[in-house]
């Protein structure tokens, strides 16, 4: 095989486990490509020695060789997320404090592990996951393949580079406010965030009331998208709160005569709610229309409950769980001097909450909730765009302004997906298109709470009628 790094995650494992290929052939060619590339956009970091890795790859082969296979990512090469804990590399959170933090394996990475892959690094993240602009102190900025001068997103944005540069086969990913959406759109791969509990945290200090935030796959093809999260998924009595079942479910055909019939309500800017830059709405209408092709009804829908309620119900609930962490992690004054301006402002604003403002904030996250839940009598699934800004220039950080106008926070630009956050529904960016200027949009599907293999048997359906995106590569490739 001339490029096994061509192959789709899939394929490659055929081809692993029917012996067309070694597990030390994919790791040589997966880090010839990371030697090549990596250095220009700079999405993995804590690369582990060349060594090392082949020796890993041929105990892989060696297990093959007596009839025995770990699992669907046998000889995988993982580069895992910097805020997902990892033994045996450092998992740094891009705070220079942490640079030799050695922890244990997280649920999703051990699952991982199990199924086979092997861990070759980490992929860069900002400082603690603040912001969706991949660039924190410790290893510097994550740049976009489709334009070295532009933001790769974040904060999931070493991942998302990984997989359009094909530096790893899958990616895993975390997504809080849209962290595994947006670099995903800002990246022209997929990305999806899983129903809370899908994916289990067993090993996390405090299980009960961390509900906002969930890890999950991310990948160049929705099959390859669900086979990740089938490794990744399944219940763990440690995780209260985990969903029932051990993932097989996501690892079957995607094939659904359904999919193509779904009812898809267009939430488009929140009735002019929200600040969006020209063209974004245009690309996600003809990525509706690809759905219509397919025979799906789409429809413009309102929202019909108070944008404003939602954005301060996220804010509260976004900085009491960032507070929460925070105080973990920088207890004392000379730790906390030493965090970038995104985190001390996230916990100061949650160090001034009260427990009353907390209460009102989730009392107003279940009627907000419950709303959604009308909504869905009529549509199996809502839209919207995946991020309100096209990738921006690293030189100009974060973004200030969207059309003229000022943003009052750091990550209002974001604004856009915290509806799919805040109810905690699947959602799954898939590819919608390009600007003049080659940048690429996503489009955000949201679907009914826990029917999470509902949505990614519409996302595959969607993937059919978008070749055409596919086939696109960065020029750095």
């Amino acid at each position: 095989m001339s490029d096994l790094t061509a192959l789709s995650a899939c394929e490659l494992s055929r081809a692993i486990h029917t012996g067309q290929v070694s597990c030390r052939e994919v790791m040589s060619a997966y880090l010839d490509r990371i030697d090549r590339l990596n250095p220009q956009v700079n999405a993995i970091v804590n690369l582990q020695p060349r060594a090392l890795l082949l020796a890993e790859a041929d105990t892989r082969d060696a297990q093959l060789a007596t009839g025995h296979s770990q699992g669907w990512m046998q000889g995988f090469p993982m580069a895992i997320k910097d805020l997902a804990e990892t033994a045996g590399v450092p998992t740094t959170y891009g705070w220079p404090v942490l640079a030799r933090h050695q922890p244990a394996d997280c649920t999703m990475v051990a699952r991982m592990k199990a199924a086979g892959g092997i861990v070759i690094g980490k992929t860069n993240t900002p400082e603690f996951g603040f912001g969706s602009h991949t660039s924190n102190r410790l290893f510097g900025d994550t740049r976009n393949p489709w334009d070295l001068t532009r933001s790769a997103g974040g904060s999931s944005g070493g991942s998302a580079v990984s997989l359009a540069l094909r530096l790893q086969p899958v990616a895993d990913g975390s997504d809080m406010m849209g962290s595994l959406r947006n670099p995903a759109a800002f990246n022209n791969v997929f990305g999806f965030r899983p129903s809370p509990g899908r994916v289990p945290r067993a090993s996390a200090p405090e299980a009960f009331l961390s509900q906002l935030s969930t890890e999950g796959p991310m990948a160049r093809h929705v099959g390859d998208l669900a086979m990740l999260l089938s490794v990744q998924a399944g219940r763990d009595d440690r995780a209260p709160l985990s969903l029932p079942g051990d993932g097989s479910e996501f690892a079957q055909s995607l094939v659904s005569d359904d999919a193509r019939h779904m009812r898809i309500g267009w939430l488009g800017s929140l009735d002019g709610h929200l600040l969006m830059e020209p063209g974004i709405l245009d690309v996600c209408d003809s990525a509706l229309g690809r759905l219509s092709s397919l025979g799906c009804h789409v429809e413009p829908v309102s929202l019909g409950f108070s944008t404003e309620v939602v954005w301060q119900s996220w804010l509260t609930l976004r900085q009491w769980a960032s507070a929460g962490l925070l105080n973990a992690m920088a207890p004392d004054a000379p730790r906390r001097e030493q965090l970038n301006e995104a985190a001390r402002w996230e916990l100061a604003q949650g160090e001034k909450l009260s427990a009353r403002e907390v209460l009102k904030a989730s009392q107003q996250r279940t009627a907000f909730y419950r709303h959604l839940l009308k909504l869905f009598e009529r549509f199996d699934v809502l839209a919207l765009p995946s991020a309100q800004v096209w990738p921006f220039a690293l030189d100009n950080g974060m973004p200030q302004q969207i059309n003229g106008q000022p943003l009052d926070t750091y990550h209002r630009w974001m604004e856009v997906v915290v509806c799919a956050s805040l109810a905690g529904l699947p959602t799954v960016n898939v590819p919608a298109g390009f600007n003049p200027q080659g940048l690429p949009m996503g489009l955000q599907l949201m679907g009914k709470p826990q029917a999470d293999l509902s949505v990614l048997q519409l996302a595959a359906a969607f993937e059919t009628t978008i070749s055409d995106l596919l086939a696109r590569q960065p020029s750095l490739s």
